[in-house]
Parts: structure tokens; sequence; C-alpha cells
């Protein structure tokens, strides 16, 4: 067994026995698998790690505040982490994206995926000709703004946006951070094209970094089966889902949301896109579950498409009891609301909540609203969202099609 290689980098020693996830190329060592860290590796510094016996590992950078104390970027001895590394890990995230055929005529899309494009911490989408950035580590953060220069001139774009305002910035001792980070400030709204459609984006104040480019493909899926049907869209935000199901002959479509400005920027999309908001769509504001109880108590069963997209319910294993509570009370519901032969498309976009969990929440809501259903699709997030084998824990979004018996 080789010993540790000569390393201008501090050494992090793991406990015996506690090697095996870094050598199958995990990307996070939690603290309770370090036996030492060095006092002179600062938070945030690149640091080797290795085993109990003081081989070589793998190299990543360090937070000591953190309960994932390491997050890997390399199983290379001899691959320093300098600014020929992030260029090299940046330009093949980028020409991933340009060969995948599902992003083709489409300017919104996520660039850099964190741990699955072997960028712990970092996401970055492009929206238009500007780009997003988010820092979710400390690490990332210290080097937040030689990245954004480094974007820019791989990407040519106008400008880079920072939207750190993600709860799990709290668990790195990071406050929330937005603003512009390099080349110019954004306009009020970025407009960005989807499948032909235009959408408005607010890359300053928008949810997230301002668009869900990971729903575009179930968009396409879910939108076939929208033909000639009435569709609610609920948890709507802007209203994309919306828009491809009136693309797709829908014959009125309602968005429902807690967000008056979010359903006013659908309102303005549905017109760029040559659509009647007030023939063709209504918008709603009000929280999803309260109106669909409302609906649900008055005997409203209306609708031939249901869409549930929720935010997150889930932001740590402490929440996923009442998480899972709220996914079966929002399909219940739902399904009650369909009419015979009605189609639910409907995601969860917890990471902690798989997709076994999530179709027997969805099977427990059938159940309980006495509705005999099949499932018809199983979706996950789009291409330009890959998961890194070794990480699993990077495929957070799933989702199904169901189908209510008549």
């Amino acid at each position: 067994m080789s010993r540790h290689p000569a390393s201008d980098y501090p050494a992090v020693r793991l406990k015996a026995g506690r090697e095996k996830p870094v050598r199958q190329r995990h990307p996070w060592i939690f603290s309770g698998a370090i036996a030492a860290i060095p006092a002179k590796a600062a938070d945030g510094a690149i640091v080797d790690v290795c085993d109990a016996h003081g081989a070589f590992l793998a190299r990543g950078y360090l937070n000591r505040r953190s309960q994932i104390q390491v997050r890997l970027l390399t199983w290379d001895a001899d691959e320093p982490i300098d600014a020929a590394f992030w260029r090299r890990r940046l330009q093949a995230a980028l020409d991933l994206r340009a060969a995948l055929p599902e992003v083709r005529g489409c300017t919104a899309l996520r660039l850099v995926n964190a741990e699955n494009d072997f960028l712990p911490g970092l996401t970055v989408d492009r929206l238009g000709d500007y780009l997003v950035l988010q820092a979710g580590t400390l690490a990332i953060d210290q080097r937040k703004q030689e990245l954004a220069t480094l974007l820019l001139e791989l990407t040519g774009c106008q400008g880079v946006v920072e939207r750190s305002d993600m709860a799990v910035r709290k668990l790195e001792g990071l406050s929330a951070q937005s603003g512009v980070l390099a080349g110019a400030p954004p306009p009020e709204r970025v407009e960005v094209v989807e499948d032909g459609l235009v959408f408005a984006v607010d890359l300053l104040h928008g949810q997230k970094t301002g668009f869900y480019s990971d729903q575009r493909a179930n968009r396409r899926r879910v939108a076939a089966y929208c033909a000639g049907k009435r569709v609610l869209n609920a948890f709507s935000y802007t209203g994309a889902f919306a828009l491809h199901a009136l693309r797709s002959g829908a014959t009125h479509v309602t968005n429902l949301d807690s967000s008056l400005d979010a359903l006013m920027l659908a309102e303005a999309n549905l017109r760029c896109n040559g659509f009647d908001p007030d023939r063709q769509a209504e918008n709603i504001v009000g929280d999803v579950f309260q109106v669909l109880r409302d609906w649900d108590a008055a005997g409203v069963a209306d609708f031939d498409v249901i869409i549930l997209d929720p935010p997150k319910f889930a932001q740590n294993q402490s929440a996923v009891e009442r998480a899972l509570r709220g996914y079966k009370e929002i399909n219940r519901l739902a399904l009650r609301l369909l009419r015979p032969g009605g189609v639910l498309a409907t995601f969860s976009c917890s990471g902690l909540v798989s997709a076994d969990l999530f179709q027997k929440v969805v099977f427990g809501a059938a159940v309980d609203a006495n509705r005999a259903t099949q499932v018809l699709e199983t979706l996950r997030q789009s291409a330009d969202h890959p998961v890194a084998l070794t990480f699993p824990e990077g495929e957070y979004l799933k989702g199904l099609i169901v189908r209510i018996a008549a």
C-alpha cells in the first residue's frame, strides 16, 4: 500500500474502516468518519484525504462547521486544484450541455449541477444571455468571484447574478447573498425560450434561479395529455406547465399559486405567447391546500388534468414525516377533484423522499380518495440535471402520471 505522496495540501486522516465510500467516489465525507484534521488547514482550503494508514484516497475542500466536513473534487493524487482544474471542470460541464439533444433551441438550462458535474457546491443556470450562480458551500463562496469571471469567459454571457439564498448555506455557516457577481446587471425581466415558447424571468427576485429547467422534459410529457382538456396547474409559479398545455390544445387552464407576483408574470407569459388569459386561463392566488379543500368540500370535480409541482416539503430528515403527510393530502385532494378518466401529474422535488416512497404516498392518497388509479408514466429531472452514479442523492426530482379509472 502506497503512503500519502508528497503534497502541499494538509492531510485529513479517516478512521479505520471508513474509507469505502471514498474509494467508491462518493463526494461527501461526514464528520463522524474523520479521525484527524491538521490545525493548519483553514476552512475552505484544499486538503488531501488519507486512510487510517496514511494512504492517499482523494482531494477536496474542508469546512469544519459543516456536518459534511470534506467535499471531494478529485481522486487523482497528481491533479492539483488550481485555476486550470476549475477551467477543465467547467468546460466539461459546458461540453455536456452542448451535446444534449433535449436542450437544443432552449435558452434556459442548467450548466453546472454541483456534485453531479463533479463540482460540489456549485450550481449555475443559463437564462438567456445571463448566468445565475448559487454557491452552496464555503469553499465555493470563497471562489465565486473567480468562478464567475471564468464562466463569463467560457460562455460569452453578459453577466453573472448570484442567488445564494438557499437554506443549505446555514449549514455551512454562511448567510444568504444575492446580487451581480460579474459583468453587466440583468434587466428587470430576461426572456428565455423553451420549445418555441417565450418566458419572462426575474433573475434577481424569482424563486431559486428564476426558472425551473429541471421540469423541461416533464412539461412536454404532461402537455401530451392536455389536448381538449380542462387543466389545473397547482403551485404554478409563472405558468410554464400551463403554456405547454395550452399550446397542446388544452381548452382552459387554471393557474393556482400563493404568489401574486408569480401569477402576474404567468399572465404576461400567456399574452406574450399569443394566448388570451381572460378566455383561455384563470389565475387564482391562494394556499393550494386550502383552495383544494374548499373545492372538495363544495363537491367540485371539474378538471381533466391536474398538475401538482409543489416546492420542497422536506428540507431535512426531521421534516420528512411531515412532508409525507403533506404529499399525501395534496394528492388525495387532487384525485378527488378529477373527473373519471382524468390524469394527475404529480411531483416531489424533496431529495429525502425517494421515488419508491413517493409512489407509496400517492398510492395511499388514492386509497383515501377512493379512486382506482393506474400509473401511466414515471418522470425524473431533465437531462441538463444529470445524476452522477456515485451520488444517488443527486436524483431529487421524481414524478408520476396517474390516471383515474373511468
